[in-house]
């Protein structure tokens, strides 16, 4: 086992820490880095100097139950390309009281690309019908707790070293093992405590929205195709982030032959919220008032809201999907049931007929929902939807 530090100050991490680690019952070895590094390269320098099969990454601020790690290795013994995560449980950061998570909990990213915990869908729920001997085929995950096999981790490119701090990355990596051929699992059978911090202990460079705005930009650009432009319009202060030179991620990932984001919404994170066809993503702009459609953030089943077009995505960004649905990442536009009036945000249907579908083409609305819409705001949505929305093309700059 070794522990790395990502040059800590503090003094117990100094000759208090060695004097612990001397007294183990296993071989333990402590390795520093010179300067402060960032999470990708301390967790590259104990991997360049691990000497097993399996590489297992676990934050500090973690406590493990017994028999955690026997279940990890058994999956990476049956197939070397998958990357397992054990379950995470709450550690109560002020009285450190232990808290079981709730079962069937997996990963997801938003058009942001920030992480979030969900439980696991109908579908897959379904595939493990409940056991927990089943993994889970997680979309995405923390990053902070993981195993992997060492030949694997470095055939498949390690960490992006151009990433800086932390953030980011476990979405990077999640979009990189299903996209080239792996596989992403969490076992329910396998437990580890997390301390989850409200405040962070030490300082970003930069800042915090610089650090993942370019580790972010990264991901997107090298990863997500066309897609890319949702995490562009959803934090369009990225456009002028410095995220480096992505060419050798783009050469690694040609090389593995890693298949396109699209293939990992059909296939993967299937109950996504980015739609796997779009005409385009902007604000929904009525010219005359200059105000947009907004979520107000709002969740799901919440009034669908107006407010002064700002430009900065978010609450206000909106896709019109080729199938006809004006959606915002809570959910698309619908109508209720018992008022033409009153429209709320819902779960997206993905039909190819329903309240949720409008037609551009012939200048009329398919059905209730888009004319309740437009009567109820005032609003000629589908004539400043083309003006207003960004649509991705070849010569995107930044392709």
């Amino acid at each position: 086992s070794r522990f790395y530090s990502k040059l800590d100050t503090s003094e117990q991490l100094g000759d208090p820490l060695d004097g612990f680690v001397s007294q183990l019952s296993v071989p333990c070895h402590v390795e520093r880095m010179g300067n402060r590094s960032g999470l990708v390269r301390a967790r590259l320098r104990g991997a360049g100097v691990a000497k097993g099969k399996t590489l297992t990454f676990l934050d500090a601020h973690c406590e493990a139950t017994t028999g955690w790690l026997e279940p990890l290795l058994h999956q990476i013994a049956l197939d070397s390309h998958r990357v397992v995560s054990p379950s995470i449980d709450v550690i109560q950061e002020s009285t450190f009281e232990f808290v079981p998570g709730a079962p069937n909990t997996w990963g997801y990213f938003d058009w942001r690309l920030s992480f979030h915990w969900g439980q696991a869908t109908e579908r897959e729920r379904a595939r493990t019908h409940g056991d927990p001997n089943i993994p889970l085929r997680t979309p995405t995950m923390a990053g902070g707790l993981f195993s992997i096999s060492k030949a694997y981790f470095e055939e498949l490119g390690t960490y992006d070293e151009g990433m800086v701090v932390w953030g980011g990355e476990n979405v990077e990596m999640s979009l990189r093992v299903w996209q080239c051929g792996g596989e992403l699992l969490i076992l329910p059978c396998s437990r580890v405590g997390h301390v989850f911090r409200k405040v962070s202990p030490y300082s970003w460079p930069g800042g915090v929205s610089h650090v993942l705005s370019r580790n972010s930009m990264r991901t997107a650009l090298v990863w997500m195709d066309d897609h890319k432009v949702f995490y562009l319009k959803s934090s369009p202060d990225a456009m002028r982030t410095d995220y480096g030179d992505i060419s050798e991620r783009q050469a690694l990932r040609k090389r593995l032959k890693c298949k396109s984001f699209r293939w990992y919404l059909e296939n993967v994170d299937v109950e996504s919220v980015f739609p796997i066809d779009f005409h385009g993503i902007g604000e929904f702009r009525h010219e005359s008032s200059g105000l947009c459609l907004d979520t107000l953030g709002q969740k799901q089943r919440s009034p669908v809201g107006l407010s002064t077009c700002h430009g900065q995505g978010g609450n206000q960004l909106f896709v019109w999907t080729t199938k006809g649905e004006i959606q915002a990442e809570v959910g698309c536009v619908n109508p209720t049931d018992d008022s033409e009036t009153s429209i709320l945000f819902k779960p997206c249907l993905r039909l190819d007929t329903g309240s949720q579908l409008f037609d551009y083409q012939d200048k009329r609305r398919s059905n209730r929902t888009i004319t309740a819409f437009a009567d109820f705001f005032k609003i000629e949505i589908m004539d400043d939807v083309l003006e207003n929305s960004y649509i991705p093309s070849s010569d995107d700059l930044l392709d």
